[in-house]
C-alpha cells in the first residue's frame, strides 16, 4: 500500500489511555526494525503495520505518513540524547570539568550504539527536516549545555555563553558522529572519548579562567 500524501509530522493524537500508549510503543518499536531491515527506501507504513500487529487504520490515527514515524524516532533519540546529557551535566556537586568529561564518554558512546539508526535516520530526514515541529526536541540539546555553562561561567556575558555552548554542542556532534562511523573496539573507543573530552575540558578550562565569578575547579 502507498503511503498517503504528506500531511505533516506531528502525531494525528496523542495516547491518552494505557492502551493506546502500548500501540504507538509497538508501532514505533516495529518502525525502528523495519528502518533496520530494509533502510529508508523499503520503509513504508504499510510493513511497519505488519510488523507492528495492527490495522493500517490503526496506525494512521496516530501516524499521518511515514515520515511522521520516522521523525518520531528522531525526535526521541534527540530527546533521550539530551536527557542522558542534562544528568550528568546537572550533577552539581561534580567540578564542571569532570561533568563536561562524563557527558562527552556518554555522548560518544551513545552516539557508537546507535550509528546503524542514526544513519538511517539522517537518510530519512529530508521528509522531515523542514518541518516546524523538528526545532524543538534539537533544541533540547542545546538548553542542556546552555543550562550547564550558566552555571560553570556565571561571570560570562550570555551572548559569550551561547556561543560557546554552540561551539561545545557541534564539535561534540561533529566528531562523536565521525567516531562512531569507525568499527572501533572499547579501547580505540576510549582513547577517542578521552581525546574529545581533553579538548573540550581545555576550552571549558580557559574559559572559565576568564570568567571573574567562576568558583575554583
Amino acid at each position: 500500500m502507498a503511503d498517503r500524501p504528506s500531511l505533516g509530522i506531528s502525531k494525528r493524537k496523542q495516547p491518552r489511555q494505557a492502551r493506546s500508549s502500548d500501540l504507538v510503543s509497538a508501532i514505533l518499536q516495529a518502525a525502528a526494525q523495519v528502518l533496520a531491515q530494509v533502510g529508508t527506501r523499503g520503509f513504508t507504513t504499510a510493513r511497519v503495520a505488519e510488523r507492528a500487529g495492527v490495522s493500517i487504520g490503526s496506525l494512521y490515527q496516530y501516524f499521518p505518513n511515514k515520515a511522521a514515524i520516522l521523525f518520531q524516532l528522531q525526535s526521541d533519540e534527540w530527546r533521550d540524547t539530551s536527557a542522558r546529557l542534562a544528568a550528568i551535566l546537572e550533577t552539581r556537586g561534580t567540578p564542571p570539568g569532570e561533568r563536561l568529561r562524563a557527558a562527552v564518554h556518554a555522548f560518544v558512546r551513545s552516539e557508537c550504539e546507535e550509528a546503524a539508526m542514526r544513519r538511517a535516520l539522517d537518510d530519512a530526514a529530508p521528509d522531515y527536516r523542514d518541518a516546524p515541529e523538528a526545532a524543538e526536541p534539537q533544541l533540547a540539546g542545546s538548553r542542556v549545555f546552555r543550562d550547564f555553562l550558566r552555571e560553570a561561567l556565571p561571570g560570562t556575558a550570555e551572548p559569550d555563553r551561547l556561543r560557546a555552548g554552540e561551539i561545545i554542542a557541534m564539535t561534540l556532534g561533529e566528531v562523536g558522529e565521525r567516531i562512531s562511523e569507525q568499527a572501533c573496539t572499547e579501547e580505540t573507543l576510549q582513547d577517542y572519548a578521552d581525546a574529545l573530552a581533553d579538548m573540550l575540558c581545555a576550552y571549558l578550562e580557559r574559559l572559565r579562567r576568564d570568567d571573574p565569578a567562576a568558583a575554583p575547579g
